[in-house]
């Protein structure tokens, strides 16, 4: 049996504390039967958008480095047969599900938001190495959620990226995995925090690959400090409220973690959300409102397209030089006036949008000035209440004086909703059987809907061999 969490000793804060005891205590036992489909799904859906993202060029690069460091009983690099060691298949699994920019968020009103889901593939990763069952990773996960989303509830510093949640949460959730004492997860969650800072920049001004890597980045970083603290290193004392700690310079506020999932609090997996277009999440909506007015005819005699959006929305991806000139697909699937161009233009928006003959095509680069992103206030309390609303309406006007209005937001496929698992499938199935498959995909989805029975989750990652 572990020692008991209160002799961690002397070497941690009372966050620190919190979180060791909280992780040294969680059990599978305690999760809801909602809280473990809900688990089920990202899974699923993470491994999907992997997948769909496979051949992108974030994710060859991440195999070809991996491809010189091979571990023959490491982790498998998801898609192939090769294998490394685990923290490099979680950077490489982690930046290619990414990539796709259709893996979960988190846009719970006043939180930081994020994506949680970029801990799948790393824990994956530490879970097959040791032989986990499935509710052993299952039970990673939902805890490695937990942290990051109470993170992202209590962090507000836009100086400091999202990604920093998956370190600390992907080091917890390994350390669950890899058995560590009371003590040792101590020592880990430091050695996550104090040497892992992640800065906002990898997702302003105009984007490059790293947007994904990022990820990668973090979950690679996340399961290093377990390992380490599993082969006896110690971290450095007081990591979030020391002097020099997260609070003071990261934070740059007090932090406080009073509630946790479980005994009787829903566990946070549950808020997450499945994006339904490959763009920044903010930018869903006004995707969503251009596929009702596409395809434009006659787009020279446009006037001016006016999207009214969340004052949220208008900040992220509304706002700045650069969502008006993306020179990359990284910047464009973040630009509301690139997506709504190419919704109105070409259809519905999918990762083919994002194509270098798409991305300077000239007619949608002379529609793009004509484009204007403002705010609608009213649009802007309904996303800051619950259930979140995600509002867009936008007006074409011609040259002619005709105006061409369509509007969305607040139905079923409005980002802040439930996805329904058969929805889950679908976009499963779109986003893997030309790889895979129909076969295989149906044997996945049968075996990752049972994921909880599995005694080695080990099986999982040579499911999705490609080729």
């Amino acid at each position: 049996m572990s020692e008991p969490a209160k002799q961690v000793g002397k070497a941690v804060d009372t966050i620190q504390q919190r979180l060791t005891e909280y992780a040294s205590e969680f059990r599978f036992d305690v999760l809801t039967p909602e809280a473990i489909h809900a688990a089920k799904v990202r899974v699923i859906d993470t491994l999907g958008c992997l997948i769909g993202a496979f051949f992108g060029e974030p994710g060859s690069v991440a195999r070809n480095l991996a491809a010189g460091l091979p571990q023959p009983d490491g982790a498998t690099v998801i898609g192939t047969r090769m294998k490394t060691l685990p923290d490099i298949a979680a950077f490489v699994n982690a930046t290619t599900a990414r990539d796709s920019e259709m893996t979960d968020a988190y846009h719970y009103p006043g939180s930081f938001h994020g994506h949680p889901s970029d801990i799948v593939t790393p824990l994956l990763a530490v879970a097959e190495q040791r032989g986990a069952s499935g509710r052993a990773y299952i039970e990673s996960l939902v805890l490695g959620y937990e942290v990051f989303l109470r993170f992202s509830n209590a962090f507000h510093n836009e100086g400091f990226d999202a990604t920093n949640f998956t370190v600390v949460a992907s080091a917890i959730g390994a350390g669950k995995l890899l058995g560590l004492t009371p003590q040792a997860m101590s020592h880990c969650i430091s050695m996550a925090v104090v040497p892992n800072v992640i800065l906002k920049q990898v997702r302003k001004n105009h984007l490059s690959m790293y947007k994904a890597a990022a990820s990668g980045h973090a979950g690679r970083a996340g399961v290093f400090a377990a390992q380490l603290a599993l082969a006896g290193m110690e971290g450095p004392h007081l990591p979030f409220e020391g002097k020099a700690g997260w609070c003071a310079h990261v934070a740059r506020e007090p932090m406080t973690f009073d509630v946790f999932g479980g005994k009787g609090v829903p566990f946070q997996i549950l808020e997450t959300r499945l994006k339904n277009r490959p763009s920044e999440g903010n930018a869903i909506a006004p995707i969503l409102a251009a596929e009702k007015l596409a395809v434009l005819r006659d787009p020279e005699n446009v006037a001016q397209v006016t999207v009214e959006v969340f004052e949220h929305a208008l900040d992220r991806a509304g706002t700045g030089d650069h969502h008006w000139n993306p020179e990359s697909r990284e910047t464009a699937d973040h630009s509301i006036p690139y997506v709504v161009a190419a919704g109105l233009l070409f259809g519905k928006v999918t990762h083919r949008s994002f194509i270098d003959a798409r991305l300077h095509d000239p007619v949608l680069r002379a529609l793009l000035p004509k484009i204007r992103v403002v705010e609608d206030k009213a649009f802007t309390a309904a996303y800051e209440k619950l259930p979140v609303e995600h509002r867009t309406r936008i007006t074409v006007a011609m040259k002619n004086g005709q105006q061409l209005v369509a509007e969305t937001g607040g139905d079923e496929d409005d980002h802040g909703r439930v996805m329904s698992d058969e929805k889950v499938m679908e976009k499963f199935r779109d986003f893997t059987e030309d790889s895979l498959g129909a076969k295989q995909v149906r044997h996945n989805l049968d075996r990752l809907w049972h994921l909880d029975e599995l005694d080695n989750v080990a099986v999982v990652p040579r499911d999705f061999v490609i080729g």
